[in-house]
């Protein structure tokens, strides 16, 4: 079982998009049984919020399923139950450090599994769902690329 959380800043538009596109994606390819996926926030802001409605417009345009979530934070413990925490951007990684007390190779950006050092965009600010999705998918893509050869 491979244990996946997403993490961004308030846990309503990007990990919560990863983590639907995710699931769906496991789903598609009938290995969904080998994975264990959540997400998270580094921030108290939105807790118990619901996913944000951009995210969940732009996923019921491309008929991918919701997954149930209300906003919840990262905390320490984290570290040890995932095999991978996946940040959206450069904050999101500085938050999760101050939360696990230091660097961790477990702790990566989205984006660098496309070899990429680029953040993903953060929707709550510029609006743009349709960036985040396409920016989301390729990470997601790239992160399955390279963690097929484990399963």
């Amino acid at each position: 079982m491979i244990k996946v959380l997403f993490v961004c800043h308030g846990n309503i538009c990007r990990s919560t998009m990863a983590e639907s596109v995710f699931t769906h994606m496991v789903k598609e390819r009938k290995i969904e049984n080998q994975f264990e996926i959540f997400s998270a926030g580094t921030s108290r802001e939105e807790i118990g919020n619901p996913v944000h409605y951009g995210t969940l417009n732009k996923l019921k345009e491309l008929s991918i399923p919701v997954v149930p979530h209300r906003a919840v934070q990262m905390t320490k413990e984290d570290l040890e139950h995932y095999d991978y925490i996946i940040a959206m951007d450069d904050n999101n990684i500085r938050n999760i450090e101050r939360i696990i007390g230091g660097k961790n190779e477990k702790v990566k950006k989205l984006l660098s599994f496309t070899g990429s050092i680029t953040d993903i965009a953060d929707p709550w600010y510029t609006e743009d769902f349709d960036k985040t999705y396409e920016d989301i998918k390729k990470g997601l893509n790239a992160f399955l690329e390279k963690i097929n050869c484990i399963i």
